[in-house]
């Protein structure tokens, strides 16, 4: 199931890129803060708010200081293109739970919002578990974003380690190679993509992240032993 977001930014060309760079969430969209607030208000069970400063109407902080007072508060990540110590201050000073700088890269707000769920769930924060802990959260931040887009760096990033430590430590204790297991992970996506619904195998490679279909389809036969097509056929016919 995918974790819901509200993402509140008086742009719709950069929420509309939010659901191209972050297709394993669910977002519901609001173009200022009122029509945030007025969506809070009714029933719902969101994750995560990621909210802008600089909006139409009311600014970010005054929202943020409605929502955090609100009955039923919600973690709120702020994001920003005016960045001054004065913003970043005042943004904590009303309990925002993360603050992320415009312009941003897509692997600082990935792991950022990945900190947020993961808090929102009651864990402790990536940088406070051990280290199996961390492996597996790294084995899950995989499997959720396996599609083509996330890189060791990324994973590395959401768990606080240095890419070339998450590496050695991800095979130490997984017995695989990070690559190897990204790979599978987009296989078992492959073919539950396969199985589920009616894309073409053009689609359903298209979808994982891949350029090109005959890339998918060898590393789909590597990993399966027959090709996306047959698979497709076999569990037709069971």
């Amino acid at each position: 199931m995918r974790r819901k977001i509200l993402l509140v930014d008086g742009s719709a060309e950069l929420r509309s890129e939010f659901r191209t760079w972050f297709p394993e969430y669910s977002f519901t969209e609001a173009g200022c803060a009122g029509e945030a607030l007025r969506t809070l208000d009714r029933p719902n069970d969101f994750d995560l708010v990621i909210m802008d400063v600089q909006m139409p109407g009311m600014d970010g902080v005054t929202a943020l200081e409605r929502i955090k007072s609100s009955a039923h508060p919600r973690r709120v990540l702020i994001m920003t293109g005016y960045s001054s110590k004065e913003t970043a201050i005042k943004a904590l000073t009303a309990r925002a739970d993360g603050y992320v700088e415009k312009p941003f890269d897509i692997r600082t707000m990935r792991a950022a919002i990945e900190r947020q769920l993961l808090s929102a769930a009651g864990a402790d924060s990536p940088g406070e578990l051990d280290m199996e802990s961390k492996v597996e959260h790294v084995k899950r931040f995989v499997e959720a974003n396996c599609f083509g887009r996330v890189s060791l760096n990324d994973a590395a990033a959401a768990v606080f380690l240095s890419p070339k430590y998450l590496s050695r430590l991800f095979h130490e204790r997984t017995g695989m190679k990070f690559e190897d297991f990204k790979l599978r992970a987009r296989m078992v996506r492959a073919r539950k993509l396969l199985r589920s619904t009616s894309l073409s195998v053009k689609q359903v490679s298209a979808r994982l992240g891949y350029s090109n279909a005959e890339s998918f389809i060898r590393q789909f036969e590597k990993i399966v032993r027959t090709t996306p097509s047959c698979y497709r056929k076999s569990r037709r016919c069971r």
